[in-house]
């Protein structure tokens, strides 16, 4: 009996563990987004060896991260008050098809041994533009992908669980299709990865919503955002502590500059 009532109890926590997965649109991006992350942390690890053996510099290296960095950190404000105006699924869908496309590019430029620094540094802001606008899109889209807001919680862990998995898993299989098959073919493989997030999102069935139309510019909300972040001592910690922790040199790949509504509540949950 004793027995039989252990099974049950760890089936219970592993149901409650993963409770937000019982929604179908949460379960598609989750199977999506474990995917192309992989092969996001893939091209990030090729990157950098790309980088430093085509100068053996580590300035350019370092220029590189920050040519990637710099766009989310002036325009993600601006992204935030844009992800609570339009259509969340639709900015996703057409930010993660640039990102495809992106690495396409890197991979073609890389198997015709035709690659240059400069090619690196423009397709890296180009990168970094469509992160600025895909990280607070996506972050605040988890709250419409899951109906009942008592699960929300669970679904932004395990959205950060995906984060942290494929943070261990994508850098292990660069390492090691680098030295098998060459940098260009991770990059292709990348770019392969983001059609399995392409086609979750398109899946999905997202009920719309009647949302007031914006009267305000995107200035006074943006004003708003900073006001409520700065004012608002649970987020006003979080910030400091991301912006600490990525000045000593942790790269966070899912951070992003929180605004009011719907982002700053997905950024507090978190």
């Amino acid at each position: 009996m004793e027995p039989e009532k252990t099974k049950s109890e760890t089936a219970t926590a592993v149901k409650s563990i993963v409770r937000a997965l019982r929604h179908r649109n949460f379960r598609l991006f989750f199977g999506g987004q474990s995917i192309s992350l992989i092969g996001t942390w893939m091209q990030r690890i090729t990157l950098g060896w790309l980088v430093y053996r085509l100068t053996n510099s580590p300035f350019l290296l370092g220029f590189v991260g920050f040519a990637d960095q710099i766009p989310t950190f002036l325009l993600g404000p601006f992204a935030g008050v844009l992800a609570d105006r339009w259509n969340r699924q639709r900015i996703l869908i057409l930010t993660q098809t640039l990102a495809m496309i992106q690495a396409f590019i890197l991979s073609l430029l890389v198997l015709t041994e035709t690659v240059l620094i400069w090619h690196i540094i423009s397709l890296s802001i180009f990168l970094g533009i469509i992160n600025a606008f895909d990280m607070p899109t996506r972050q605040s889209f988890v709250v419409e992908m899951v109906e009942e807001k008592g699960d929300l919680g669970n679904a932004i862990a395990l959205n950060s669980s995906i984060v942290n998995g494929a943070r261990l898993l994508g850098p292990s299989i660069a390492g090691i299709l680098i030295a098998a098959v060459g940098e260009g073919t991770c990059f292709f493989i990348n770019g392969i990865s983001y059609l399995a997030v392409i086609a979750a999102l398109l899946a999905m069935k997202i009920i719309p919503k009647n949302s007031k139309p914006h009267s305000s510019r995107i200035w006074r909300e943006l004003k708003e955002g900073f006001t409520y972040a700065s004012g608002f001592a649970p987020i006003r910690a979080i910030l400091l502590l991301l912006g600490l922790v990525s000045l000593m040199g942790s790269h966070i790949h899912d951070s992003c500059l929180c605004l009011p509504k719907t982002s700053c509540i997905v950024v507090l949950m978190r």
